[in-house]
């Protein structure tokens, strides 16, 4: 691995594999050890950066360069509903109300929600037709629901618990931002 130097100017310079241009990818790697090389790389890129736009920004970049999801962004709690944040895919949907489709049932419920067939869920909002299978893993501030992220496949039935578990954690290191 090759590791970088990287400093700001406003922290102390630090060693880290990772620098706003490149990640450190191993090719061909199973999920669950793509999430673990992924995790510290994230970690180091969103250290000390105050700006939740940057953080949430540089994060669905890094998943989806990492793992070539078809659609992948946070939407954030306001008020009433899910507000669409950063993102890279096609165009979205812009608000979604609590409890409604997937992203709106893992907020309600505040769990992840694993969805193999997006055609299969009940009250699925369709954002592109192109979208098989989604996973939607909610970002937990004070034990309160603050944003939810949201990736989509468009092949069915493409994530896991390794999935879950990989996303998961990324989320814990994002409820910093909020």
């Amino acid at each position: 691995m090759r590791l970088l130097r990287c400093a700001r100017n406003d922290l102390p310079e630090l060693t880290i594999n990772t620098v706003s241009e490149t990640l450190i990818l191993t090719p061909n790697l199973p999920r669950a050890a793509r999430y673990a090389e992924l995790h510290p790389q994230v970690a180091a890129l969103t250290a000390g950066e105050p700006d939740q736009t940057a953080n949430l920004a540089n994060t669905v970049a890094a998943l989806r360069e990492a793992f070539g999801f078809f659609w992948v962004g946070f939407y954030v709690v306001k008020g009433d509903e899910l507000v669409l944040g950063p993102f890279q895919g096609p165009v979205a949907c812009t608000r979604i109300r609590r409890g409604r489709g997937v992203c709106g049932t893992a907020w309600a419920e505040a769990r992840t929600a694993l969805v193999p067939d997006v055609e299969a869920f009940p009250g699925h909002i369709a954002c592109s037709a192109a979208s098989k299978s989604e996973i939607v893993v909610p970002v937990f501030k004070a034990g309160q629901v603050v944003a939810v992220l949201d990736v989509d496949s468009d092949a069915l039935n493409d994530f896991d618990a390794d999935d879950a578990a990989g996303l998961e954690e990324l989320m814990r290191l994002a409820a910093a931002w909020f």
